[in-house]
């Protein structure tokens, strides 16, 4: 045998075991190699093929931890076979040279097949680890546990608040500048995306928050009452909230107070890491209707040009938050078409080919309350999303006038917009009486939860409403429809 002949029989035994055992006349060996090669190979077949029918449960600490194992058993393995299939072709044979270049060969070889196996243990490694740390739960905060088999608990409906922070080192969500409430259909995946402005004002707490006594009559901190503030109040007043980090329980309870909703749980973004996100993803594909420009108040840092284009990571972040030229109304439209892009272009092949960029980037930009145990429940609704209906409204001028709300209306908007969701039809525009009275009763939340979860509709004014007053009319109009994210961004 010639040391390229050996070579190569080596080679060939690293990708179908037994190959040089029975080029070297080890007929036993060799055919039990196979035979043990075939069934692992049976074995891995069927395990893709039932993750794929269930890609969520990759995600459970236990299967982790036995691709983990599998991955450090085999990478064991397959250097033991190269160097027992270079010494079974019986190197010494060769001449001096041809047994160094072998040697060295074959050494490599064995370090080479580990690499395969290293790589996808340090990956699901990587990938347990930041599943750990943004699930983890906050001080003082207990997860409800998750039952398998209704990891739901019997709602038919879920709402995912999803919130841009605006911060920088430490002060990750201080400032809530996007804040979108997803409310999903758990059966078939039919969205409905509700933006709610920043510079919204006095929002109202239910009757269960420590901040309903502090502000009974709406949220009024610094002497503007934003709802881009509310998280950080709370997070600043421990004493009043009765803990630490309670920034996020008190946003959402305000903002599904004024939607009518149950928040069931909320994902926040650090703006400024989300451009990474988007770079590890390849960038979005975004319909850019006007030019954007963005940096300092005229817009001197760049220009994102109109068209239909390929975003990188700082096109994105700034193509959804640029106010050169623009208002906050304008920016939720804008986000909300990343949001969709995201859904519709993010696939799984794409998350698992740039998977290492996604962590480094996600381990410092994403915190939520969502449990781990609920992600891999999370996955298939995920798909259903990704292929059903997507529609979005937003309360904004002039269909919600921001610094006096018309709270009533704002739940009836959002009923008549999740109503809409759940047919086959078309948006459709969601109607509401031109005269809201501030009295009249907010029907049960949509939520889909199975105890009622809304209370009393909000007063739509920060002054009281007397008894058998003239109905408040409201300054905006109602001919406003929950549109598409298709006829939105022109996707």
């Amino acid at each position: 045998m010639t040391t390229a002949s050996l070579i190569g029989w080596t080679a060939l035994s690293a990708v179908l075991p037994g190959a040089a055992h029975l080029r070297a006349g080890n007929r036993r060996t060799g055919i039990a190699l196979l035979a043990t090669f075939g069934v692992v190979l049976v074995a891995l077949v069927v395990l893709v093929l039932r993750l794929k029918d269930n890609a969520g449960a990759a995600l459970r600490g236990s299967t982790m931890t036995a691709i983990m194992a599998g991955a450090a058993a085999c990478a064991l393995a397959w250097f033991a076979l190269v160097l027992l299939s270079f010494v079974a072709l019986r190197p010494q044979r060769l001449t001096q040279t041809g047994q160094v270049v072998s040697g060295i060969v074959a050494g490599v070889l064995c370090v080479a097949v580990m690499a395969p196996f290293a790589f996808t243990a340090n990956t699901i490694r990587t990938a347990s680890q930041l599943l750990d740390d943004v699930t983890a739960p906050v001080e003082g905060s207990t997860p409800v546990p998750v039952r398998a088999e209704d990891p739901w608990n019997g709602r038919t409906r879920v709402n995912f608040l999803l919130i841009g922070g605006d911060a920088a080192g430490n002060r990750l969500g201080v400032r809530t500048d996007s804040m979108t409430v997803a409310s999903v259909n758990v059966a078939t995946g039919n969205t409905v995306l509700f933006s709610l402005p920043r510079n919204l004002q006095y929002v109202r707490f239910p009757p269960s928050s420590p901040l309903r006594k502090v502000f009974p009559n709406g949220f009024n901190a610094e002497g503007q009452g934003l709802l881009n503030s509310v998280w950080y109040y709370a997070d600043n007043n421990p004493q009043v909230m009765g803990g630490k980090n309670k920034g996020a329980q008190a946003l959402k309870d305000a903002i599904g107070y004024t939607l009518g909703l149950n928040i069931d749980y909320y994902a926040i973004v650090d703006m400024y890491g989300f451009a990474a996100l988007i770079d590890a993803v390849g960038g979005l594909k975004i319909r850019v209707e006007q030019d954007i420009r963005w940096g300092g108040k005229f817009g001197t840092a760049g220009t994102i040009k109109a068209g239909y284009r390929t975003l990188d990571g700082e096109e994105v972040l700034w193509y959804g938050r640029s106010r050169v030229d623009s208002d906050d109304f304008s920016r939720m439209a804008r986000q909300r078409c990343v949001i969709g892009a995201l859904a519709q272009q993010v696939t799984p092949a794409t998350v698992l080919a740039n998977f290492s960029k996604i962590a480094a980037a996600a381990r410092h930009m994403f915190r939520t309350d969502i449990p781990r145990d609920l992600l891999e429940h999370l996955v298939p609704l995920g798909m259903k999303v990704r292929s059903a209906k997507i529609t979005s409204l937003q309360f904004v001028p002039p269909l919600i006038y921001t610094g006096n709300p018309d709270w009533a209306k704002i739940r009836q908007l959002t009923k008549e917009a999740i109503r809409e969701s759940m047919t086959d039809r078309g948006a459709v525009a969601a109607t509401a009486s031109p005269m809201t009275s501030a009295g009249s009763a907010a029907s049960a939340s949509p939520s889909g939860s199975r105890s009622p979860s809304a209370s009393p509709s909000p007063s739509p004014s920060r002054t009281p409403v007397v008894a058998g007053a003239s109905p408040r009319r409201t300054p905006t109009t109602n001919d406003k429809a929950a549109k598409s994210l298709t006829e939105l961004c022109g996707f």
